[in-house]
């Protein structure tokens, strides 16, 4: 009769050792994350404090309904003959400038000079008023049939740059 022989298990310290040591460095992980923000968060409360009241400050004042804002319509003071444009291309098509400078002088503005954009690709066509002007640019928006045409104020100009223009037209790809 044969014995079997007892079995026995084999002990895998090594097993053991890495199911400890991944604990420990886990726990050593949360409690280190945990003192960080700790740490981060009080130095970082007085600003998200601060810009916190400074929001709920602001939604209290937008909260209410604001009055309407009635302006009186930009009336043009000068006649057309003296209200100089200054023709900007900023299409980026050659001889632009100078094609929209026959059509501004066939309305009747007399056109003070024909440039170059800073820049091209403008999508449509703006016009900029010098100061106190902005009649005179709504005035030539509705003369050369721009209705839908944007006028503002000098953007990036100086009034030195518009040669004494009061009105500038920055041509764009589409009118």
């Amino acid at each position: 009769m044969d014995f079997l022989a007892p079995q026995v298990e084999l002990v895998r310290p090594w097993r053991i050792a890495t199911i400890v040591a991944a604990t420990v460095a886990g726990i050593e992980l949360v409690l280190l994350l945990a003192a960080g923000s700790v740490l981060l968060g009080r130095s970082l409360w007085p600003h998200v404090h601060s810009a916190a009241t400074r929001a709920a400050i602001e939604a209290k004042h937008h909260a209410a309904p604001a009055k309407p804002v009635v302006r009186a319509p930009a009336i043009a003071k000068l006649p057309r003959s003296k209200t100089g444009i200054l023709i900007l291309n900023g299409n980026g098509v050659e001889g632009a400038a100078a094609q929209a400078a026959t059509l501004v002088d066939a309305r009747g503005y007399p056109v003070v000079a024909t440039q170059n954009a800073p820049r091209t690709g403008y999508p449509t066509w703006r016009m900029m008023a010098a100061p106190g002007f902005a009649g005179e640019a709504l005035r030539f928006a509705k003369d050369m049939d721009l209705p839908r045409a944007r006028v503002g104020p000098l953007d990036g100009m100086t009034v030195k740059q518009l040669h004494g223009a009061k009105v500038v037209l920055l041509l764009g790809i589409s009118r």
